[in-house]
């Protein structure tokens, strides 16, 4: 059985580390553009924790975080770093089902603290007198490069073809045509190009890109870890000496992946919310580092295995909404169980 894989991403190759370990009767063959290839995976701040405002989204997160923690292997290939984390919840959010999600599989880890706490533990000003925060102690940030490159790397090593080539299209039998005119044919596709997944695999318009930007700003803020601030849409995490990682939701839909470019407007709208958040002194407005990405989103959110309608034997893996890093542990082992459940 041949089973091809279109993307060396992160979500292309755990899925390929997870059908390689699950059973080596598999031919498994990756077609990636290349070490060093421009995507989100290459320059993804790489948050990970285990609560999200949603339950399910939420289960899925907790039991990732919990296994890259009780692995080591996965927590070596990750670079995984334990600083704790901060979910800032809007005010429409019950958190308590979440909370208890999260509880059964990392016990322990959350807490639930009021604005006083906000306040004076982490130095958030303008907060609502009735606003409450995750406190989570089991989280903080991986590379999601790194993990990328190990687990392709380990692969190679296992078995798996890695074919530095780039796809054109993608062809029923299943098939691809790679960039150098060459056809590739298998028994199982699985189309894991993350913002170039749509343009590969008509999916009846549910797959949709968007933007990702964050900057890197050399300002000090002591005692803050990764966090999540949903009542204004900011989102950070240290990321050297003096510097921090910063970030604002952004509006750009339906991006071309190769013309994508930072937005100078939301560059400065970052630094603004966290002048009125945080309380940042920066003495330079201009970030270090400004990076902008992309990532593909569809509904239901979530990063899974999608057969695609009319084209036996092809299936997606992508759609995460932006948050594949913090459940790509997981989502590959399921999507590899679900991939074996259908050979």
């Amino acid at each position: 059985m041949r089973v091809g894989v279109v993307g060396g991403g992160l979500a292309g190759a755990l899925l390929a580390w997870r059908l390689r370990e699950a059973s080596d009767r598999l031919r498994v063959e990756v077609l990636t553009g290349g070490r060093g290839t421009a995507d989100a995976s290459a320059v993804s701040g790489g948050l990970v924790r285990g609560f999200e405002p949603d339950p399910d989204a939420g289960a899925v997160a907790a039991e990732s975080l919990a296994e890259l923690r009780a692995d080591a292997r996965l927590r070596d290939w990750s670079g995984y770093r334990e600083i704790g984390s901060l979910y800032v919840l809007s005010d429409d959010v019950d958190p308590a089902r979440s909370v208890q999600v999260l509880g059964e599989r990392l016990p322990g880890s959350a807490e639930l603290v009021g604005a006083a706490r906000l306040r004076r533990d982490y130095g958030l000003r303008g907060v609502r007198e009735d606003a409450v925060g995750v406190v989570e102690r089991h989280a903080g940030y991986l590379s999601p490069d790194r993990l990328r490159g190990k687990a392709l790397d380990w692969s190679a090593d296992h078995g798996v073809e890695v074919v530095r080539t780039g796809v054109a299209s993608v062809r029923d039998g299943p098939a691809v045509r790679t960039s150098d005119g060459a056809e590739r044919c298998y028994d199982v596709l699985v189309v894991a190009a993350g913002a170039w997944t749509p343009r590969l695999v008509e999916h009846g318009g549910t797959l949709r890109t968007k933007q990702i930007q964050y900057g890197v700003y050399r300002i000090p803020l002591p005692g803050l870890g990764s966090f999540v601030d949903d009542d204004t849409g900011l989102y950070g995490r240290p990321w050297g000496a003096g510097t921090f990682l910063l970030g604002l939701g952004c509006d750009r839909w339906d991006v071309a992946p190769e013309a994508v470019r930072p937005d100078p407007a939301l560059v400065g709208r970052v630094l603004d919310v966290a002048r009125d958040r945080l309380g940042v002194t920066a003495r330079d407005p201009v970030p270090e580092r400004v990076v902008a990405s992309f990532d593909c989103y569809g509904p239901p959110a979530g990063l899974r295995l999608r057969p695609v309608r009319g084209r036996p034997g092809v299936f997606t893996f992508t759609g995460g909404s932006g948050g594949a890093v913090k459940t790509i542990v997981a989502a590959s082992r399921s999507a590899a169980s679900d991939l074996l459940n259908t050979l």
